[in-house]
């Protein structure tokens, strides 16, 4: 009977030298790895479904079909529409007329100049009805405190 090579490596003869890794490929392999989890991190994070979502654009979103009839804003409509989550003021500018709708005392000025961290401004252009037959491009804007 012959003696076969793999017989010494079942003793443990021999078996320093097998399965071993180079250092460099090693940290090669490492280094391959965490920048795959890192990729696969960032590609994840950016698939996320945005949570919060701004809440002057959500006003705007929520006031607009409300007061729109066929595709125009009609200004009057403006007084039906019920409270709001936050304190907002929704704004219609058009034709140098101005039609506002506050959610009480503490509502933010929707002409007001100062924009802080603490407010929200989203507006829109829309086509407003100033009179029986005229329309103009207007301005909707919404104001929200945060």
């Amino acid at each position: 009977m012959s003696r076969w090579s793999a017989e010494r490596s079942l003793r443990g003869e021999g078996s320093e030298g097998r399965a071993a890794v180079e250092p460099i490929a090693a940290l090669i392999a490492v280094l391959a790895v965490g920048a795959a989890l890192g990729l696969y991190v960032v590609a994840l994070d950016d698939a996320a479904p945005d949570r919060e979502r701004p809440t002057a654009e959500a006003t705007l979103d929520r006031v607009e079909p409300a007061v729109t009839t066929g595709g125009v804003v009609e200004p009057e409509r403006l007084r039906g529409i019920g409270e709001f989550r936050y304190a907002a003021t929704v704004a219609i500018e058009a034709n140098g007329e101005t039609w506002t709708v506050r959610s009480g005392d503490e509502a933010p000025v929707a002409e007001d100049g100062r924009h802080t961290d603490a407010v929200a401004v989203a507006e829109r252009k829309v086509t407003v009805r100033v009179g029986v037959g005229r329309n103009v491009r207007g301005t909707l804007r919404a104001v929200v405190y945060r």
